[in-house]
């Protein structure tokens, strides 16, 4: 059985400047390919892109409205690169390491603590 995570990202919502992309549809399709390759690159594979209903609330005395998100789902096997998160939840395993040699005590006499010169009335 495989295992998956995944990772969501806001979709871009204006196309960027490209060299080459003269049209608005043709600059779009190059940020989505960038925005997809550049996650790419750290082992996460396109999944698909979705569009979800979200309540905001444009101010503070307005009511709620509900707007939709589109947002860009990406997918990795669990074993093919562990996550950052998933590192600081499971317990390093640390190397046995040689046992030290424990400092002998001093034997003798132990001195008198002072706390400073003795004053006479």
């Amino acid at each position: 059985m495989q295992n998956f995570e995944y990772r969501v990202v806001s979709a871009p919502r204006k196309a960027r400047r490209a060299k080459g992309a003269k049209t608005p549809q043709d600059r779009f399709a190059r940020t989505l390919t960038d925005v997809i390759n550049a996650e790419a690159e750290n082992g996460w594979e396109y999944l698909r892109a979705e569009s979800l209903p979200v309540e905001e609330k444009k101010g503070m005395l307005s009511s709620p409205t509900e707007s939709y998100h589109s947002v860009l789902v990406f997918r990795r096997n669990v074993t093919a690169a562990p996550s950052p998160f998933r590192e600081r939840l499971e317990p390093r395993a640390t190397p046995p390491q040689a046992p030290r040699a424990r400092p002998q005590k001093e034997q003798g006499v132990a001195k008198p603590m002072t706390l400073g010169p003795a004053t006479e009335d």
